[in-house]
């Protein structure tokens, strides 16, 4: 069983924890130029880079042909394409870090957070774990009732585009009870006032959660 990870042309990770998942990954897919910043960055190759190829540089795209995977519909972005290929070809996979899917540009950043979002209707996940790793937090998707074991006085903020979804909540320190989720600044800037918090769902649904 693997874990693999998949590196964005956005914001490349400086910090311990991204990094470890990098170089610790058992296969690391690039989108498009992602390359050029995991080149920069030295310490391992990719094992495929997937995308349209439209931001990666003709001699990169000749010198490192063997393990690139061009797809060029456009119906999707490049992340959601290196799912596909990361789901098509190593069926053993058990989780997906994803690094460098935030920062420079702001619309690919809210875009990409809502497909992580999106990606459990989307996708064949199964049993996949799927985060959104950067220097500043962590974002990971829910669907129903859960408990989440993240320690005492982490920084949490909560993101649903459902807003029939009633939510209740224990070890938050602003519970969500009563939240109609019709904005999506509603649940967010809450702190966690347990090592454990209880999330209970009024019906199956998509929940952001993102984590400091």
């Amino acid at each position: 069983m693997s874990r693999v990870c998949i590196v964005c042309d956005g914001e490349f990770p400086s910090g311990e924890y991204p990094l470890y998942l990098l170089e610790s990954a058992d296969r690391v897919v690039c989108c498009d130029g992602a390359l050029e910043k995991i080149l920069q960055w030295g310490r391992r190759e990719p094992d495929a880079v997937v995308g349209d190829m439209d931001t990666l540089p003709e001699d990169l795209c000749r010198k490192y042909s063997h393990i690139i995977y061009k797809v060029d519909e456009q119906d999707y972005n490049d992340l959601v394409k290196a799912m596909r290929f990361v789901l098509a070809t190593w069926p053993d996979t058990l989780q997906i870090d994803i690094l460098g899917a935030s920062g420079m540009r702001e619309d690919h950043t809210i875009g990409n957070y809502g497909l992580l979002m999106d990606f459990p209707r989307i996708l064949p996940l199964g049993d996949i774990s799927v985060e959104m790793v950067s220097d500043y937090g962590t974002a990971f998707c829910v669907t129903d009732s859960c408990e989440l074991h993240l320690g005492e006085g982490r920084r949490i903020s909560l993101f649903s585009a459902d807003n029939s979804l009633s939510l209740h909540s224990e070890g938050l320190e602003w519970p969500t009870d009563g939240v109609v989720f019709d904005a999506w600044w509603k649940a967010t800037l809450n702190r966690t006032s347990a090592p454990v918090i209880k999330l209970s769902f009024s019906h199956p649904s998509r929940l952001l959660v993102i984590i400091d």
